[in-house]
């Protein structure tokens, strides 16, 4: 039976909200009446509301939490849902999830029932739930979800918390500099003119840069929506193009390693649960490629896969997958070698966990300090683009 968002009024004109379940929406609305309750709005549980985001990480991350500890204590995943839709904490996405449990219900796998109802959910995430049902361990997969989630939360938050004082002196400076471009400069220059003065070239130059600038931000935030929104329905639609354009992901430079780390990260944690848990390389490697968010290295790892159907040995495999970390190939090759192949994988992503922590917080402070030093250039220019002429007119007025 689907689910339905109300909104509306009771007896006593007081705002009414909630889900109800119902055949469809006549009969929704029969059972708010035997409520007392008078629906402005009825909708299905999954629409979306207004644009916003209805299942943000940190919701996502609680979600997979008590789903894992559920289904481990032996509450089947419908019960499961239904539970779970009471927590207040996941309040701001009761719809979503009352839609996802619909879905499971009519016989869809969590997985697919996330991913249709949420377009937030990762491929990261979408895959690593295909690993718990395929292999029967769903709540060690939520549970290690989770745990992945919560980590990249906390470096998320902290590279946050890094970068709220420059953002604070960027906004100022900024705001500053448009004032004294706006206002100061354009009275010093009427000033000048009207003493038949002619103003230093830094002032020009600030006076037509600013000017040009201001013209120059407005048409590149113009253009950039709108190639935003054109790319973004491309993306969606045009495979190739997002393996083109993954690939160039990966040549820049310091982004370029952070994503291949992010990326290796994502398909060893993978690699390793499926091989953990018994399932084959043939189905394990291009599942692992999917869960690792770069389209490139998917397709690379769907290739080689191919391969290895004729016979090609795993270390070659992970050689020619060449979006992964050069040092993959070792690792595998060390647990082949040992028998203990889930063991190593899980001990390189720990290794690629701590570059990736590294690199981003590296790039951070390399990003901050670039902010400093702009924001330190731009307030000097500004600074003697307003004291030149006070200098001059100073030479001009002294006996």
């Amino acid at each position: 039976m689907p689910t339905f968002a109300y909104k509306g009024y009771d007896g006593a004109g007081r705002v009414q909200s909630g889900l109800i379940e119902a055949a469809d929406p006549k009969e929704a609305r029969q059972r708010l009446a035997a409520r007392g309750i008078l629906p402005e709005s009825l909708q299905a549980a999954g629409a979306p509301v207004g644009g916003r985001a209805a299942f943000p990480a940190e919701i996502r991350t609680m979600f997979y939490r008590e789903l894992a500890a559920l289904l481990g204590s032996g509450v089947a995943l419908v019960p499961a849902l239904d539970a779970i839709l009471q927590a207040p904490e996941l309040d701001r996405a009761r719809r979503t999830l009352a839609a996802v449990r619909d879905a499971v219900r009519e016989g869809r796998s969590l997985s697919a029932a996330l991913a249709a109802g949420a377009s937030q959910v990762t491929a990261f995430e979408q895959a690593a739930m295909e690993v718990g049902e395929r292999t029967g361990g769903m709540d060690s997969a939520l549970a290690r979800l989770a745990a992945f989630l919560e980590e990249q939360e906390k470096l998320r938050e902290k590279l946050a918390t890094a970068m709220l004082y420059p953002a604070i002196v960027v906004s100022l400076a900024v705001v500053i500099g448009g004032l004294v471009l706006t206002f100061l400069l354009p009275m010093v220059r009427n000033l000048f003119a009207e003493s038949h003065l002619d103003l230093p070239w830094l002032t020009r130059a600030m006076l037509a840069g600013g000017r040009a600038v201001g013209l120059g931000l407005l048409a590149l935030a113009a253009g950039g929506a709108a190639g935003g929104v054109w790319l973004r329905r491309r993306l969606r639609t045009d495979g190739e193009l997002r393996i083109r354009l993954d690939r160039r992901l990966f040549a820049l430079p310091l982004v370029g390693g952070g994503w291949r780390n992010l990326a290796s990260l994502r398909f060893v944690r993978v690699l390793g649960l499926l091989l953990e848990r018994g399932v084959g390389l043939i189905e394990s490697v291009p599942l692992a490629g999917r869960a690792s968010g770069s389209a490139w290295l998917a397709d690379c790892a769907r290739r080689e896969t191919e391969a290895m159907g004729q016979g090609k040995p795993l270390v070659e495999v992970i050689r020619g997958i060449q979006p992964l970390h050069p040092s993959l190939a070792a690792w595998v090759q060390a647990g082949e070698a040992g028998g203990d192949l889930a063991g190593l994988l899980d001990h390189a992503a720990q290794r690629f966990q701590q570059n990736w922590d590294r690199l981003a917080s590296r790039g951070m402070t390399m990003l901050e300090i670039g902010l400093t030093l702009a924001v330190g250039l731009f307030v000097t220019l500004i600074a003697l683009a307003v004291l030149l002429p006070v200098l001059q007119m100073n030479k001009v007025l002294a006996p």
